[in-house]
């Protein structure tokens, strides 16, 4: 049973066994290319929200609550964002390139 439990130092393993070295090329390159289409959303969504709190911060009729609301949001979408950004970044490292993504059509 202790076999199974060998991995208990995870943030060793991390840092010596990359978690997508046994991955193949073209599996890691749509998988970058589907997290950079992700981190381009999650940018954007991002964004709105942050804009969206600005303006109520300007707007005195808007209640604290409301921008805390608003604040807690955008704080927990940058803490996603990072987080995403992470997994990205070891992808293609793993990969060594960052691959061509075509711009997003549905804007």
């Amino acid at each position: 049973m202790n076999d199974q439990s060998s991995s208990d130092t995870s943030g060793d393993r991390n840092e010596s066994e990359p978690r997508y070295s046994s991955m193949q090329k073209p599996e890691l390159e749509a998988l970058a290319v589907s997290e950079i289409q992700e981190h381009r959303r999650l940018l954007a969504a991002d964004e709105a929200i942050y804009e969206e709190w600005t303006r109520a911060s300007a707007d005195p009729s808007v209640s604290a609550a409301v921008l805390k609301s608003l604040q807690d949001e955008y704080v927990a979408r940058q803490k996603k964002s990072e987080a995403q950004q992470e997994v990205l970044s070891e992808i293609i490292d793993a990969l060594g390139y960052v691959p061509e993504v075509a711009p997003d059509v549905d804007d």
